[in-house]
């Protein structure tokens, strides 16, 4: 990791040498600037602006750099996954995932292997930027971890010439942890590049990216009560004895990814194009441990057998399709073919667990956008295929924007996916008797949503929203961490707003969401309440040079019986006869956060309630969240 920062800022440093100008504002509305030299001759000098300093996902529309100090990216750089984690809960440690409060879907879970608290930081094809800058730029996102280490995100990009770009992306994550046995060490690097041809026929997108996300697993807090307890000799937390040591869990993930399109016609004329998209992604999870535990994983040690279990799955998928992308019409239609590997490397022949699974799947996929009259936008998913060892998949999302009045949007939703349950529930071998499993001839999980939102833009920029959700065929790990489907369906309601109410320079941010599993709700349990308000201040400061926000969160959810998190698994399952309840205390931050034109300084004090209280919040039974912590974080752009 320091080598790496040590290339950047030699690297900064040649680029600087290089250029005489720079941008040092994002006020600037217009593009790049062309200054007059003062000399009369032929020599041009530009400077360029924020809008010279773009973004975009693959196959879509480019979008200026987010330099913004709007409160709601707070929510988003102070986190290590970088994303607004409302509707999760986090563990003790930085890195070692969350807890879901609400029911959602991963797609990265359809037809691979992906442990659920592996899931919050993996990121898919839709994921990876790529970028359109005008001189080199460099991003870096700082945060301290917990006790001991850090996380750093940086990012360089630079254009070479007008047509090509390539990016250089880097996470490195570290922390100890308050609690024994919690090591957080975890890492991401990204290459990616984005080539335009200079007559527009051409353009090509390319990335390689490889994930771990490596965790300490503790089996948390061996007695409770210790916890509980109040007692003053607790307070370092390394004190506390947890259920485990020497056990780990590994997931790493690894993907190499080139797509290409060509115009054969003039594309002004005829938006008339032939693309091919192939990648390959490997999966790999492990868990191990240095002794056995029988104590607290209960059962039988199986005698002779390896200290851990691996697990791995392999995408090898080609795409031909053809597309037209014309500005008020795209459509793209495709046919795909997939290699899918799954195996399971320590599998026990006597129990007849299998240990290998391969199958060529044939399919389509579907895209198409349309808009009408600047009012009417729609956008429509489908993806069909077929294979012999993993079934049928379907999934279809469909999303239809109405705009009756400037600054007043509804948005309505009806998404669709019929899929194989996630790999991590097929198969498992250890060296615990009751932790071998092989679920067989599994029907696929129907997930049905339909919902809709609701924008008031001038309305204390109110957003309502509404979902409903049918899963059949539910899939699901049982008290006994056994993967089980449900005979009837799993109903889920889901009604929630946010809105963000201003008086002068003092704002008032909230946001809701009530829920409620109307059928089966033993198997998924949930709080029916999540809330979350921000009451800050924000204003220019030291002469208009800075700009700062200071403010007060609360973050709350209603008590409800947890599920019980599986360390071998790395999979929430169903609580026992003695479900223990989470929830029900507020979890509180104070912040100060500082601009200075394109550095951002965040300094947050959570869990700011438990300096007066004592810490009796948990994210799942026998794992508290984290006690009082300075969270300090740093946001540089550099634009050289």
């Amino acid at each position: 990791m320091k080598y790496l920062f040590t290339l950047l800022l030699f690297l900064n440093i040649i680029v600087n040498a290089q250029q005489i100008n720079k941008t040092d504002s994002n006020k600037i509305s217009s593009d790049t600037l062309k200054v007059d030299s003062g000399e009369k001759d032929s020599l041009e000098i530009y400077k360029p602006t924020i809008h010279d300093y773009q973004v975009k996902k693959r196959f879509s529309e480019k979008k200026v750099y987010d330099t913004t100090f709007a409160i709601e990216r707070s929510y988003i750089v102070t986190q290590y996954n970088k994303k607004d984690n409302f509707g999760k809960i986090q563990y003790a440690n930085v890195g070692s995932g969350f807890q879901n409060l609400m029911y959602e879907k991963n797609s990265e879970q359809n037809l691979s292997l992906l442990p659920g608290n592996k899931s919050f930081y993996i990121l898919g094809e839709n994921d990876i930027n790529y970028y359109d800058v005008k001189t080199p730029t460099t991003t870096f996102f700082y945060n301290n971890a917990m006790k001991n280490g850090g996380q750093l995100h940086t990012t360089y990009t630079q254009n070479v010439g007008k047509n090509f770009n390539f990016a250089i992306e880097y996470m490195g994550l570290r922390s100890q942890g308050l609690y024994r046995n919690s090591l957080a060490a975890s890492n991401n690097t990204i290459f990616s590049g984005h080539y335009t041809s200079p007559n527009g026929k051409y353009e090509a997108y390319a990335h390689y990216i490889h994930q771990n996300v490596n965790n300490q697993e503790n089996g948390g807090i061996a007695d409770l009560d210790v916890f509980l307890s109040g007692d003053s000799r607790f307070n370092n937390r390394q004190n506390i004895e947890t259920n485990l040591s020497g056990a780990e869990s590994r997931y790493g993930y690894r993907r190499y990814y080139f797509s290409q399109e060509f115009s054969p016609f003039d594309p002004a004329k005829y938006p008339f194009k032939l693309r091919h998209t192939i990648y390959h992604q490997g999966n790999k999870y492990y868990f191990s441990e240095t002794t056995t535990n029988t104590d607290f994983f209960g059962g039988i040690d199986i005698t002779g057998f390896p200290l851990g279990s691996k697990k791995f799955s392999n995408n090898l998928s080609n795409t031909f399709s053809l597309v037209w992308d014309n500005e008020k019409f795209k459509l793209d239609a495709g046919f795909r073919h997939q290699y899918i590997t799954f195996g399971n490397k320590n599998a026990f022949p006597l129990l007849q667990i299998p240990g290998y699974f391969k199958e060529q799947r044939f399919g389509a996929v579907g895209n198409l956008q349309i808009k009408l009259l600047d009012k009417i936008q729609l956008k429509s998913f489908l993806e069909i295929s077929k294979g012999s060892e993993f079934g049928d998949y379907i999934k279809t999302t469909n999303e239809l924007v109405f705009e009756p009045i400037k600054d007043y949007l509804i948005e309505g939703r009806v998404n669709f996916q019929s899929a194989y349950p996630s790999f991590n529930y097929l198969v498992n071998s250890s060296h615990y008797l009751n932790y071998n499993y092989y679920l067989q001839n599994p029907n696929n999980e129907a997930v049905t949503q339909i919902g809709g939102t609701l924008k008031l833009a001038k309305w204390f920029n109110t957003q309502l929203f509404v979902d409903y959700y049918r899963i059949d065929n539910y899939t699901y790990f049982d008290s006994s961490a056994k993967p089980q489907q449900s005979s009837s369906s799993l109903n889920i309601s889901q009604i929630g707003g946010e809105a963000t109410a201003s008086y002068k320079r003092f704002h008032l941010n909230g946001r809701v969401l009530f829920q409620k599993a109307l059928t089966n709700d033993n198997l998924l349990p949930m709080p029916d309440f999540i809330g979350r308000v921000n009451l800050y201040y924000q204003a220019p400061a030291f002469k208009k040079a800075a700009e700062i926000q200071a403010g007060v969160k609360l973050y709350y959810f209603t008590k409800f019986a947890s599920r019980e998190f599986s360390p071998i698994l790395n999979e929430y399952i169903l609580p026992g006869t003695n479900a223990y309840s989470i929830g029900g205390q507020p979890i509180a931050d104070v912040y100060i956060n500082m601009r200075v034109k394109r550095m951002f300084f965040y300094v947050e004090g959570q869990h700011i309630n438990q300096t007066f209280m004592q810490n009796k919040s948990f994210t799942a039974p026998n794992y508290p969240i984290y006690d009082f912590r300075l969270n300090l974080g740093v946001v540089w752009y550099l634009f050289h």
